[in-house]
């Protein structure tokens, strides 16, 4: 069983194995740094549902979910949940990719902290014995998100330089009792955090906060420090985020520099792909996790991570009342050991 420690981190005695995982993106994704370890990378954005840009992402995440089971020799029957959220109201992509499969959902939204927070629960489940097999996922669409969050994409509106890429991309990661690395050893729920941000084209300016927070909390909590980790992974703070994330830090004369990486500054090649400050959407963090970083756990290429996905909990409407961008950080120590 698990040890809560409070302000939010659970350590697990038995450390859960991520025991297979799969990743689908759409074409521009392919065609960044990455594309090497994704399962599976779409000619086009629409993924065959040319009427719908919702059906599109339902398509993606149903193509990461069929990877994670492939590569584990598994079955449907095998999960005994699944937890998955996307960007959109109600989470209808992860509602609608889930209905074709036959297992128990429990529906999230984390905004772009998904990934983190559906891993984390993922793991409570079979840390406590609950369920022998779960399965976490989350996606994004470049268009659908666009659409609800901003502006039609065929508006054609100028993009302010700290605005960042919604990814078109998703992940699955299948959480089963200690069998192989990766091994999940802890996990910290956040803390809500508002910076007071309240430009929507400024999503690493309004998270950075709660990274901050979420990080600090999880080494005081376990009594680590930034050198424990071969790498603190956050979720999508870009460019603007992260350089914030790195100053608070410098703040509290703790250097993560060295340490840090961000997956949205890993996504694409930011100097020759249009996308300002980087990459973000749910699908972000989950595509970078489930190609790149779990593959290099595996194979004894990073030893311990901790990947903080962020996420802002915005609403076009509450926006449009002149409210700020409240942010939520969730952190999963992810270890070869």
């Amino acid at each position: 069983m698990g040890k809560y420690y409070g302000k939010g981190t659970i350590n697990f005695d038995n450390a859960p194995s991520i025991l297979s995982y799969g990743s689908a993106v759409g074409p521009k994704e392919g065609e960044g740094p990455l594309a090497d370890y994704f399962d599976y990378i779409g000619e086009k954005s629409e993924f065959g549902e040319e009427n719908s840009w919702e059906k599109a992402e339902v398509a993606l995440q149903k193509n990461a979910l069929r990877a994670a089971l492939k590569k584990g020799g598994l079955a449907q029957s095998d999960i005994s949940f699944i937890f998955a959220g996307d960007l959109l109201n109600q989470c209808v992509c992860s509602a609608y990719g889930i209905r074709d499969f036959d297992m128990p959902f429990i529906g999230l939204f984390g905004a772009c902290s998904t990934m983190a927070e559906s891993l984390a629960l993922a793991s409570v489940f079979v840390e406590s014995g609950v369920a022998q097999m779960t399965a976490a996922m989350t996606s994004s669409h470049f268009c659908t998100a666009e659409r609800q969050f901003r502006l039609p994409v065929n508006y054609g509106g100028q993009r302010t330089p700290t605005s960042q890429w919604t990814a078109t991309a998703a992940g699955c990661a299948i959480v089963a009792p200690r069998k192989a690395p990766p091994y999940i050893k802890a996990v910290t729920f956040g803390k809500v955090i508002d910076m007071g941000v309240k430009d929507v084209n400024n999503m690493g300016g309004a998270m950075a906060g709660a990274a901050y927070e979420t990080i600090n909390n999880h080494l005081a909590n376990t009594k680590q420090s930034v050198n424990d980790f071969d790498m603190i992974l956050t979720g999508d703070l870009g460019s603007v985020g992260s350089g914030l994330l790195i100053d608070m830090f410098l703040r509290d004369n703790i250097e993560i520099a060295a340490t840090h990486a961000d997956c949205g500054m890993m996504l694409y090649k930011t100097k020759k792909q249009d996308v300002h400050a980087g990459a973000s959407g749910c699908g972000c963090s989950a595509s970078v996790l489930c190609g790149l970083i779990l593959k290099r756990i595996t194979e004894g290429k990073l030893k311990n991570v901790l990947f903080v996905a962020t996420g802002a909990l915005m609403s076009p409407t509450m926006i449009q009342q002149g409210e700020s961008i409240p942010s939520v950080a969730h952190a999963v120590h992810i270890s070869k050991e």
